[in-house]
Parts: C-alpha cells; sequence; structure tokens
C-alpha cells in the first residue's frame, strides 16, 4: 500500500468486508468484521472482530470463509461489541467492495438489533470499490487485486482482514489508472450513487409519480402507497411483507410509517417510471 492516499478526506473513510451466516442482511448475522479506518491527518486505525453469531453456521457459509462453530464458541456477541463498533465507525464514510448492498446493510440489521438506530448507512457517503471496477472492468475483488495490483489473494481470499487490506489496494490502484476519478469521497459518491430526486428511499423501492409515492417494483409496482395502506387486507400484507422483509432500514420505514398513517410529503414533479 502507498504512503500516501489518493482521494481527499473531509471525515474519517472506514473500508471494511464481513463474513457472514450467509447472504441476507436481514436474517443472517455478521461473525467476522475487519475495518481500516484512514483518518484525514493520515493516520490509519486497523480492527477486527471476531464475533459468535449466536447461530449455528450454515456448512456452505464455513466452506467460503472457513470460520466454524466451535472458532467462535467463546467469542463476543455482537451486542457485547456494539458501542466498541459504533464508535469506532461514528462520524465516517463507508468504502468497500459490494459494501452498498450488503456489508452496509448488514451491519445496520445488527445496530437495529441492539437499540442502535442512528448509523444510518444510507446518510453516510459511500465508495464502493466493485462500482468503479465494474464501471471500468467488470469482474471480482480477486481479479480486481491481480488487474490493479498485479497480485494474487490465493488461500487469504474470503477472510475478511484480507479482504478489506485487498480491496483497499485495489481502491489505491484503481485512482492510479483512473486519474479522471474525483478526489474526494462525497463527489466519489455522487457519481458511483447519483441522488434521485424521484427516489424515495435510496434504492428507490418506492418513488415520486404524480405527486404521490408509489411501488417501484414487483407485482404492486405502480400503486400508490396510500391506497395500499387503505387496503386493509391485500394493501396491508404487502406493507407488512415489506417490514419484515430483507429491504434496506428506510424502504422498511416507509411502509412502516404508511400502516400507521404518516406518508411522505412534498415530492417533486412528475418523473417517468
Amino acid at each position: 500500500m502507498s504512503d500516501v492516499f489518493p482521494i481527499s478526506l473531509k471525515r474519517p473513510l472506514v473500508v471494511f468486508d464481513i463474513e457472514s451466516t450467509g447472504l441476507s442482511p436481514r436474517s443472517d448475522r455478521i461473525i467476522e468484521l475487519a475495518a481500516l479506518r484512514l483518518n484525514p491527518d493520515g493516520s490509519r486505525d486497523d480492527r477486527v472482530w471476531l464475533l459468535n453469531p449466536t447461530v449455528k453456521i450454515p456448512v456452505d457459509s464455513i466452506a467460503i470463509h472457513g470460520i466454524t462453530d466451535a472458532e467462535v464458541a467463546g467469542c463476543p456477541t455482537f451486542a457485547d461489541k456494539a458501542l466498541e463498533i459504533y464508535t469506532f465507525f461514528e462520524g465516517c464514510d463507508l468504502a468497500g467492495f459490494s459494501v452498498a448492498y450488503f456489508d452496509a446493510q448488514i451491519l445496520n440489521e445488527e445496530f437495529l438489533r441492539c437499540g442502535i438506530r442512528d448509523f444510518h448507512p444510507e446518510a453516510r457517503a459511500v465508495l464502493d470499490a466493485q462500482k468503479i471496477y465494474h464501471k471500468r472492468e467488470p469482474r471480482d475483488l480477486t481479479a480486481a487485486l491481480r488487474f490493479y495490483c498485479g497480485k494474487d489473494l490465493g488461500a487469504a481470499a474470503h477472510g475478511a482482514l484480507a479482504d478489506a487490506q485487498a480491496t483497499l489496494e485495489v481502491i489505491e490502484g484503481q485512482f492510479a489508472r483512473y486519474p479522471d476519478l474525483p478526489r474526494d469521497v462525497e463527489a466519489i459518491d455522487r457519481m458511483l450513487n447519483p441522488p434521485d430526486p424521484f427516489n424515495v428511499d435510496r434504492l428507490g423501492r418506492w418513488r415520486w409519480v404524480r405527486g404521490e409515492v408509489v411501488v417501484n417494483f414487483g407485482k404492486k409496482k405502480g400503486t400508490p402507497l396510500r391506497a395500499l395502506a387503505a387496503d386493509r387486507h391485500d394493501g396491508q400484507s404487502f406493507l407488512k411483507w415489506i417490514v419484515r422483509g430483507d429491504f434496506p432500514e428506510d424502504t422498511r420505514a416507509v411502509a412502516e410509517n404508511a400502516l400507521r398513517g404518516i406518508f411522505p410529503e412534498n415530492g417533486p414533479a412528475d418523473p417517468k417510471m
């Protein structure tokens, strides 16, 4: 890794990777969390937490990361370390490989289960190395490390610390290769995650159309949120399914509020769906 990080930082940037019991942010649990915090003053803090997920680790997950039930039996749970982890991430922007869709979401779910409700990954700038990579060289982390850094991850692949370190090196390699990339985390966030004024939530599952919030996915696509809330059977069942489902917190919050009679206000002018 080079001595000088290629991006201007206004806030600390945490590059992190998670190994878990599975691929569902809502229902699975974190087993290992490695986080590299890059500070605006050039210093760096590294932490690794090995955690007892309090559930049996599936065999197919063990085949990926190699962490067994026996290895974590005596480890603290996420709840034991929640405040420590939250403090490490507090006030930081986020970075990782496919971090927006999984790592940030499962981390937020673990915080929510512990009563910590203000982690809010959607409110932070996110530098996702996978999005840069897929825009320029669509492959995976191992290929990215080989392409940008001339290295092989080898036997260390899918260990959280090795993957987080590899991601950091890939980010540095990307900025060395593409000098036109912004050198500011917020500008990169705007490039990779362009805000859509018609999206009610970050992923656009809820969308403004003709001054009303409507569903923007699945069999109910185009149905107004108010109509769903007014339908005591099928409509409310759909909203409850979202509240219980594997959706980001801000998506679930819209459905949960609608069930309480609370709806978003002041949407923009009508777009195309």
